[in-house]
């Protein structure tokens, strides 16, 4: 990510396959959490924790097969000799051995200014994928107070209120709330975002006074 001066968010590769089309799919070290999608079908996921950098590519019937990864960056470790750390793919990907080339690259960053610039696409999505959706909601407020968002409806992703991050979730826990502070709220008519990269449709989201 930092080689396209994006140091947080998300970055979406994507390419055509034109030699091996099925096999090893091997990610080299992402940094750190991808999405697979082989012609818009999620296939699944790889995590930079662990070193199980593989994922099993299905035979497709497609003449030249499109392959693309989505990768989020979870922020930067700062200590020792992980200091530098980078975003993205750090070094290749490649099929049964074969290193991929000729890549596309999509910057994501989701800052408040990426999230401000969304807009509502009249056409339905693409079903096939049910991965990687925002979720906008409203509601009123007549008091503002400090408030716990709680996620466990949610699976994995961030959540903006009136344009403000509160952060990232993950139903692994530990933590499933969010807190947000009184002056993010106005009175009236308040906004939310929830991007989601794999819930499959909205739920309702609950404040809460207490963290638990």
């Amino acid at each position: 990510m930092e080689a396209y001066d994006q140091n947080q968010g998300i970055i979406l590769y994507k390419t055509k396959l034109v030699g091996h089309k099925s096999g090893k799919l091997k990610i080299w070290e992402p940094h750190d959490y991808a999405l697979v999608y082989l012609n818009g079908k999620f296939i699944d996921t790889v995590f930079r924790d662990g070193g199980k950098w593989e994922v099993d590519l299905p035979k497709s019937e497609v003449k030249d097969p499109v392959l693309e990864i989505l990768v989020e960056g979870m922020g930067h470790i700062n200590f020792a000799q992980f200091m530098i750390d980078r975003k993205g793919i750090t070094d290749r990907v490649t099929l049964n051995g074969m290193t991929l080339m000729n890549w596309e690259t999509f910057l994501l960053p989701m800052d408040e200014k990426f999230i401000a610039s969304l807009k509502l696409l009249k056409e339905s999505m693409n079903n096939d994928s049910k991965h990687c959706r925002f979720f906008k909601g409203e509601f009123m407020l007549e008091e503002m107070g400090d408030t716990y968002f709680d996620m466990n409806r949610y699976t994995r992703g961030v959540l903006y209120v009136n344009g403000h991050n509160l952060g990232r979730f993950w139903n692994i826990g530990p933590q499933q709330r969010l807190y947000c502070p009184a002056s993010f709220f106005k009175k009236g008519k308040n906004e939310v975002i929830i991007f989601d990269f794999h819930q499959e449709s909205a739920e309702s989201l609950t404040g809460h006074r207490r963290i638990q």
